[in-house]
Order: structure tokens, then sequence, then C-alpha cells
């Protein structure tokens, strides 16, 4: 298959001469030996302002898109192929921007990439499919009461230790579940001041299985859990036994008050772009969630200025360290 090229000068003054004398497409297209979608693209492209086509216009039309496509573009093959490793890792064009410059490999700006991408999609790339797409969540209900969560003795949120909503120091973390479209599902805890990130895979959402998955996330860096703040799911219902387990402090926020858990409810957003809303998750094993808590632990995030989580918890672990 022939690739497209554009018409040259010297084409372009034929053409011209040819629509004078109202020959149709396909007939220029025989005459100049060119595909009739080739003279239809260069006069639906580059016709004069009153409609009509005229050489040295088109020509002049042509050169300045020409020098318009080529500007940003100053970047090698070997730099494209780093960027597009980080993109293929789900890294955003403003996160591979930001840690290129953090680590001094390359200063190139997030709306340059977009526009390699959507230049790539244009063509018949798919690397805008590496991109976090947002989809249409549906609303909370507020009409129906809710009957979740009633549990008495649960400490709430807002007689938890202020400093903690400070984030400076390390060992407070959020809890929460997300569910597929069958019975098993995902536990996620989320550490406040560095997004570092656990999951572990649940056969089910009852209290038992909760509480066993939730231990063994634990005990993979048992020095650095305080404190945990949970919604109101009755799957933490069994938080108890996980204090006196592991010497921690269980909160709880308010119903309905979400931003409560901000770290944790983004950090949800961030694993839909591996587990869909509605997705069935029979046949998710840990070792998955292994591969995703990964790639997010070591994906750069712009409010730690393009660090990772996982050499956010590295430093503060070395900081409470030395303290």
């Amino acid at each position: 298959m022939s690739h497209y090229k554009h018409l040259s000068r010297e084409e372009r003054s034929i053409l011209g001469h040819y629509r004078l004398r109202r020959l149709s497409l396909r007939e220029i297209a025989r005459r100049m030996n060119r595909n009739v979608s080739t003279i239809s693209r260069e006069l639906e492209r580059n016709r004069y302002t009153n409609g009509r086509y005229v050489a040295h216009h088109a020509q002049s039309y042509y050169q300045g898109r020409l020098k318009r496509s080529r500007k940003g573009t100053n970047f090698s093959s070997k730099q494209w192929r780093h960027v597009i490793t980080l993109l293929e890792l789900q890294f955003s064009p403003e996160q591979i921007s930001g840690r290129l410059k953090l680590e001094k490999a390359l200063s190139i700006s997030h709306e340059t990439i977009y526009k390699y991408i959507w230049a790539d999609k244009k063509h018949g790339g798919k690397l805008y499919k590496q991109l976090r797409g947002s989809s249409k969540q549906r609303r909370k209900r507020y009409s129906s009461k809710d009957s979740r969560g009633r549990l008495a003795g649960k400490k709430m949120i807002d007689v938890r230790p202020p400093e903690i909503e400070k984030r400076l120091d390390l060992g407070h973390w959020e809890i929460d579940t997300v569910h597929g479209s069958g019975k098993k599902a995902i536990v996620t805890l989320v550490e406040r001041a560095t997004g570092y990130v656990m999951i572990g895979q649940l056969d089910s959402k009852k209290v038992v299985d909760l509480n066993a998955r939730t231990s063994k996330l634990i005990r993979r860096k048992p020095q650095h859990f305080k404190t945990i703040t949970a919604d109101n799911g009755v799957e933490f219902h069994g938080y108890k036994k996980l204090e006196k387990r592991h010497d921690l402090d269980f909160y709880f926020a308010f119903p309905y008050h979400s931003w409560e858990r901000g770290t944790n409810e983004n950090t949800n957003g961030l694993i839909r772009q591996y587990l869909p809303k509605g997705c069935s998750m029979e046949n998710l094993t840990q070792r998955q969630c292994h591969f995703i808590e990964h790639r997010l632990n070591n994906r750069p995030r712009k409010r730690y200025n393009y660090m990772t989580p996982k050499e956010m918890l590295a430093q503060l672990d070395s900081v409470a360290l030395s303290a």
C-alpha cells in the first residue's frame, strides 16, 4: 500500500488549471495520476476564502500548516520512546512532564504530549487508550434513609487527633472496599501522608473475610500503622478485633461525608482504571492486586512534586527513624 504524499507546488498549479476548465475530480485524478480522495482532500483543505481553489493561496496555506505542525516536535525518537513507556505505565501527560523534569531527564510540557497522543490517534494509533478516562458515575440518592453502619461505640472522625488532618505524620490510613458485579471485591488501604496504597482481594464482603485480608495487609508494614479511618459499611463492624490485634485506633467518617476520606476516594478512582465500575472480580487474584498497587505506588503525583508514593513513604520513614 502506498503512503499518502502531499501535492507539490507544480501539481497545485496543474490542479488550479484543471479546475478552471471544470474537469471532474475523477478526470483530474486520472490525468495527474493521483487518487481521487487526494484531490478531494486538497480542494477541501486549501480552498481560498471565496470558496475557489487558487494555486498560490493553496501552497501558502499548506506551508503555514506545515510550519505550525513542526512546533514543539524537536524531540528525538528515543525521547518519545521514553514518554511512550511512561504512558504505557498509565502515567498522565502531566505526571510524565513533571516527573521527567524532576529527574532532569527531559523538559517537555504536558500539552506537547497530548498533541502527540491526538496526532497518533488521528493516524490510527492506540496511545490515547492509555489515558485515564472518567466514566459517568451514578449519583447517590439521598431520599432514602441510610441504615448502614449503626454500631454502638464507634469513634467518629471528629474525635480523631487533629494533627492527622495535616498529613505530616506517617501511619494514618484510610480503608474502603471496591465492589464489582459479583460477590467478590477488594479492600484498599491508603496512607494519608504519602498516598501509598495496599490492595487485598476479598472472596466476599463479610466481616470475617475483610478482617483476615486487612490483617495480612497490615502485617506487611506493621510499623507504619497507627490509625485507620473507614466509612460506615457493615463490612467494618469487626473493627475492634483489628484494633486489638494490631494495636491501632479505628475512626469512622460521618455518613455521606466522602470528603472526610478524600485520599481513599481519589485512589479508588485510580483503581477503576484497572477494575472498571460494574466489572466482575470473580477471577481476580491477589497477584493482580499486587500489580495494580505496584503501578499506583510507582506513579508520580503532582501534589508530591512528582515524587511517587513509594518514594514518599521511604522519605518519611527515613525522617521518622532519624528523629
